[in-house]
């Protein structure tokens, strides 16, 4: 005879039954997930950075997870679109563009501040021993952006120059796509552009200063003349159509990373941030207005 005991036992058997039936359809229908990463830096950086997440989320999620290198920001968001990226590291504005144009995906995580904010700066670098004090200054001059899904590259300097009343293809001598962040810095050193957009988290951390450490540039040959309002920071994105039971998978994962694989999180940010924490779409709507703001802009030049 069947009593409570012997019914909660079957039940919680079948659940667990049912998890691991459900765990194998989505493995037997990804036996590998893509994770591609919007290029901030040069390939080998960003292989050298997101190399151990990767083997760690393998080890977690019990299907190979493979690293993409994308060669610029609108090839992840078109990789999401058809599918072919399961997993994605945007930055807002590519992340907004995605979603604007379509794209079927979820912001799940949040980069995190060391104090706890969820924002960084767009700055203008210009060599330490230059002239120019200011915008202004670089009339005729010529500027380096980073990529025209760039955020604090791209999209945020030049919402913040029509509100100067500058319009940068009329302002400047030449307006570059360098690429990526640590090109634009480049640019710079080499004398290719006199000023670059780039990203600054605060006085602990930017691309400049990971490019310091790793002797690609020295911090002291720059210096900030501009730098913009707060901006949230970068999510990383699953395609909704994912099975829920994987994207929970994925989500602890993430979450988990300091407790279960510390060295791996630490690998991508130096130690300079906190561990992710959850985030959704409806964060990036004011990102989604600026960018329809700024494509606005272009149609009118």
């Amino acid at each position: 005879m069947l009593n409570r005991r012997t019914l909660i036992a079957a039940a919680a058997a079948l659940a667990v039954s049912a998890g691991a039936a459900a765990a194998q359809d989505w493995k037997a229908k990804y036996p590998e997930l893509v994770f591609a990463v919007v290029p901030a830096e040069n390939a080998s950086g960003v292989v050298e950075r997101y190399t151990p997440l990767t083997e760690y989320l393998s080890k977690q999620l019990g299907t190979k997870v493979t690293l993409r290198i994308a060669n610029d920001y609108a090839a992840v968001i078109e990789g999401q679109r058809a599918g072919n990226i399961q997993i994605a590291y945007y930055g807002p504005a590519s992340f907004a563009r995605a979603l604007k144009t379509g794209v079927p995906i979820e912001a799940f995580a949040i980069e995190v501040n060391l104090d706890g904010t969820k924002g960084y700066h767009s700055v203008l670098y210009v060599k330490a021993d230059s002239p120019y004090k200011s915008i202004e200054d670089l009339k005729g001059k010529n500027l380096c952006l980073v990529d025209p899904n760039s955020t604090s590259g791209n999209n945020v300097p030049r919402f913040a120059m029509n509100k100067m009343g500058l319009k940068p293809d009329e302002f400047f001598g030449k307006v570059v796509y360098a690429g990526s962040h640590e090109n634009a810095v480049i640019a710079v050193q080499q004398g290719t552009c006199d000023a670059a957009f780039n990203w600054w988290n605060d006085e602990q951390e930017s691309n400049l200063m990971r490019m310091d450490r790793k002797g690609m540039a020295k911090y002291s040959d720059f210096r900030i003349i501009y730098k913009s309002e707060l901006i949230v920071n970068s999510p990383l994105a699953y395609l909704d159509s994912l099975p829920k039971d994987l994207k929970a998978q994925i989500r602890e994962a993430f979450f988990s990373i300091e407790k279960n694989d510390k060295a791996a999180f630490d690998k991508i940010y130096e130690g300079k941030q906190q561990v992710w924490q959850p985030v959704d779409n409806e964060a990036y709507t004011p990102i989604v207005q600026l960018i329809t703001f700024v494509d606005e802009l272009r149609k009118k030049k």
